[in-house]
């Protein structure tokens, strides 16, 4: 038997009790309206992440710690360095284990800058995406036809929740366990090297609860595959927005709700 749609009146959102059931709503802030720039969200997020770029680079030293000497000219052959017990070419960076021609240094900045109030346009633009269903489907998330409207707003008795076991039980009754599914079944080992160095695994982004860490039910969803908590003064727009693509499934709760501007009934 098929949910009942929760609709909300115009300007509103309905608010989830622990039973998967609307037990009121809350008005819509102001910053869900802020106009949509996708354009300004992506170069907000390359920003961000250039942050947190580790300069990295070769040795200085690499593929230069032989014992080298020069043959000169007239003996038919490359004037390159050899080793000095042999004819072995070394160190030149056409050579086997000589060094690279231009590598890279870690001298070199990655940080890019962006204005205060564009970033604050892209956060808030982000935050607006975050409510529009048809991009956060488009984006990949999977939840129930019968949510109608983003984001999805919570009351104290969902905070409160303290096990997984509960909060996976409240997730599949509002409708949004199918995206944990999601996250779960797209998780794969990453190519390249970096399966070697501690990040084995690569597992796509699932639901973003907005609210303070230090609640019960921001301990009991840590462990969910793919599911983040931030709290609503620590937002940023890679969180919103991870990759640059905005329409990130999010949870609120009704206190970060008033956090930004809307009132709850």
């Amino acid at each position: 038997m098929a949910k009942k749609v929760v609709k909300s009146k115009k300007g509103e959102l309905p608010v989830y009790s622990a039973d998967g059931k609307a037990s009121g709503s809350v008005s819509i802030p102001e910053v869900f309206n802020t106009p949509l720039r996708f354009d300004v969200i992506r170069r907000a997020v390359v920003a961000v992440e250039s942050h947190d770029r580790q300069p990295y680079g070769p040795s200085p030293g690499a593929g230069m710690r032989h014992a080298v000497s020069t043959w000169g000219k007239g003996r038919g052959a490359a004037r390159v360095q050899r080793l000095t017990d042999g004819n072995t070419a070394a160190e030149s960076p056409n050579n086997v284990g000589g060094r690279r021609a231009h590598p890279p240094v870690v001298e070199k900045s990655y940080y890019k800058r962006f204005n205060r109030k564009e970033m604050a346009l892209a956060r808030a633009s982000a935050l607006a995406a975050t409510g529009v269903v048809d991009i956060v489907r488009k984006r990949g998330h999977r939840f129930s036809e019968d949510i109608s409207a983003l984001p999805v707003v919570v009351d104290d008795s969902v905070v409160k929740i303290d096990t997984t076991a509960d909060a996976v039980e409240f997730l599949d009754a509002v409708g949004l366990y199918d995206d944990i599914i999601r996250a779960k079944e797209g998780k794969h080992i990453r190519a390249g090297r970096g399966k070697m160095r501690g990040r084995r695994y690569k597992v796509p982004r699932s639901i973003l609860f907005v609210m303070d860490t230090d609640k019960p039910l921001a301990r009991a969803i840590r462990n969910l595959p793919g599911v983040e908590v931030v709290p609503p003064t620590r937002l940023s727009v890679s969180d919103l927005a991870p990759g640059g693509d905005p329409g990130r499934l999010v949870v609120m709760s009704t206190d970060v709700m008033r956090f930004f501007g809307g009132d709850s009934e």
